[in-house]
């Protein structure tokens, strides 16, 4: 409780305003957690989607995106890993789960034999579960 004292007066009177201060600083300490935490959510490898007319669908909590860049590279999240060293790669960051959905995503001047190549890749190391990510049909129109 606050009180005033006046000057002149031995009675204390009670203010009855609610001190918001300490609900601004924990508004405040959140907004910067998630300033901080977003863009550590997002994958910044850059391609060139396909459009796809499908309804989206729910993505997992930690989804595991597969990327083949347009010089045929292949990025696990946001770091490069090369062919040979893939299946380890991918089995460390799934932790071995060979259940989890794969989001293979693939700049759209890739080969569809090359992207079969990687799919097949993905085969190979146990992983069946694959989804390809691209473009809602009004974004991919709207370059």
């Amino acid at each position: 409780m606050a009180s005033r004292i006046r000057e002149g007066s031995d009675d204390l009177e009670e203010t009855h305003e609610i001190n918001v201060t300490p609900f601004i600083d924990v508004m405040l300490v959140l907004l910067i957690i998630f300033m901080v935490a977003a863009p550590l959510a997002t994958v910044d490898v850059n391609v060139d989607l396909p459009g796809s007319t499908a309804p989206a669908s729910p993505r997992p909590e930690k989804p595991v995106f597969m990327t083949v860049k347009q010089d045929l590279s292949i990025m696990l999240g946001n770091d490069a890993v090369s062919r040979e060293a893939f299946g380890t790669r991918m089995d460390t960051l799934t932790g071995g789960d060979k259940e989890t959905r794969i989001f293979l995503r693939a700049d759209k001047s890739v080969p569809y034999g090359d992207l079969a190549e990687v799919m097949n890749l993905l085969r190979a190391s146990g992983y069946l579960k694959i989804a390809l990510v691209g473009l809602e049909a009004g974004q991919a129109t709207a370059k």
